[in-house]
């Protein structure tokens, strides 16, 4: 279960709680601990709207898979990934030619490629050429994923390319959203009823988060970019969909805590797991009266503790969780991570999806299925302990805030 945001004695409460949409059908698997948190949101300070999605879990500062309309910033709510999102690419490469174990094979050590000159590509992003640099092009721990994809099947009237292969990537800011939310936490003694939005800390706050959206963008992006490397392929980016972030709206900022941010014609990711199908859907009109968000993926179904007990009991159990139906591979040689992760962990993203076309906020484009997924190499010790040194220095060199 998820952490609370807080008691209600320690909750500073609207005059009135903040109405709350739920988008989606009583088939939906939404756990009663996230619609406690639920209620707990719609009363904290300055929060006017709140729209759930069927991807509804329990988090760690409040429920995920919702946008949150407020007169306030809540950096709790956002929490310490900023602009975390996912973005699909094609690639130049064939479907026909795919062999999967070598594709695996290459994929596995992708981290290692060479990035261009990154101190350029940071300042092409408006963002300072050291930021972070070691950890570009990196995905990071927990739930995030570089997966290539195959399409299984395109919607009548669609036209979209099914004999290309297919990369989706959902990762963030690393370390330096990491750092942003700590420096916020130490800097604040309480944030509970949120930051108000002209004053000197939510400025600082506001200015650091866009530099983090931006970073974690252009980290999609180059990890795409060594991914086609190692596969010897080039990569069109396709959608590029933020889901951890806040958005200025004529009504207040728009928190969303784990749900996509679209607008109405925009294609956009929602991801299924690594031994079921993800989806491209096309957002429709009816987004503006959802805040501007939908789901961005299944959403957890167990948490990580319980997934403990309940698969990868035995080694052979745990090499059957790296292999699909479609004959795709995953890359994990973290024990736990491979537990935690499961497919079981999570709802089925083809229910999600029909919850949010039956409520008129999205049109399905084509469903896609997992090959060789990426989650983690031994080969990432290395990185990892750059990307905390990286993390160490930074924090040192801006310790009177981000601006």
């Amino acid at each position: 279960m998820g952490t609370s945001i807080g008691s209600e004695s320690s909750l500073t409460p609207s005059v009135q709680p903040a109405a709350i949409h739920r988008v989606f059908s009583d088939k939906a698997w939404i756990e009663g601990a996230a619609l406690h948190q639920l209620e707990e949101m719609a009363r904290l300070a300055g929060v006017r709207e709140i729209v759930a999605f069927p991807d509804l879990h329990p988090g760690k500062y409040g429920a995920t898979g919702v946008a949150l309309l407020s007169e306030r910033i809540h950096p709790l709510l956002i929490g310490n990934d900023i602009g975390c999102g996912m973005s699909l690419f094609a690639l130049d490469l064939p479907l026909r030619k795919l062999k999967v174990d070598k594709a695996a094979a290459r994929l596995r050590a992708f981290e290692a490629q060479e990035i261009d000159d990154a101190s350029a590509r940071l300042e092409e992003a408006g963002l300072p050429p050291e930021l972070f640099q070691n950890s570009l092009g990196t995905i990071g721990g927990g739930n995030h994923f570089c997966e290539l994809q195959a399409i299984d099947k395109v919607a009548d009237g669609e036209a979209f390319d099914d004999q290309r292969l297919y990369l989706l990537v959902h990762s963030g800011s690393r370390g330096f959203g990491a750092s942003v939310f700590e420096s916020t936490v130490s800097s604040q003694p309480s944030l509970k009823d949120g930051l108000d939005p002209v004053s000197e800390a939510g400025e600082v706050w506001l200015a650091a988060h866009d530099r983090c959206v931006a970073w974690a963008s252009l980290n999609r992006q180059l990890v795409a970019e060594r991914a086609g490397l190692a596969l010897g392929a080039e990569v069109e980016l396709i959608a590029d969909i933020p889901h951890n972030l806040v958005r200025v709206s004529s009504g207040g900022f728009i928190h969303h805590k784990g749900a996509a941010a679209v607008r109405p014609g925009e294609l956009a990711p929602v991801a299924g797991s690594r031994a079921s199908l993800s989806h491209l859907v096309r957002a429709g009109e009816g987004v503006t009266g959802a805040l501007g968000a939908i789901s961005h993926g299944a959403g957890r179904k167990y948490d990580r503790a319980s997934m403990y007990g309940r698969v990868g009991k035995t080694r052979s159990d745990r090499e059957q969780l790296l292999r699909n139906a479609w004959g795709g591979v995953a890359i994990c040689d973290d024990r736990n991570l491979v537990i935690e992760e499961a497919a079981a962990a999570y709802k089925d993203a083809g229910h999600v999806v029909a919850d949010l076309a039956a409520a008129g906020l999205v049109t399905p484009v084509a469903t896609l299925r997992p090959l060789v997924t990426y989650k983690k190499a031994v080969d990432e010790v290395e990185t990892e302990r750059r990307d905390r040194k990286s993390g160490h220095r930074e924090m040192r060199r801006q310790k009177d805030g981000w601006r």
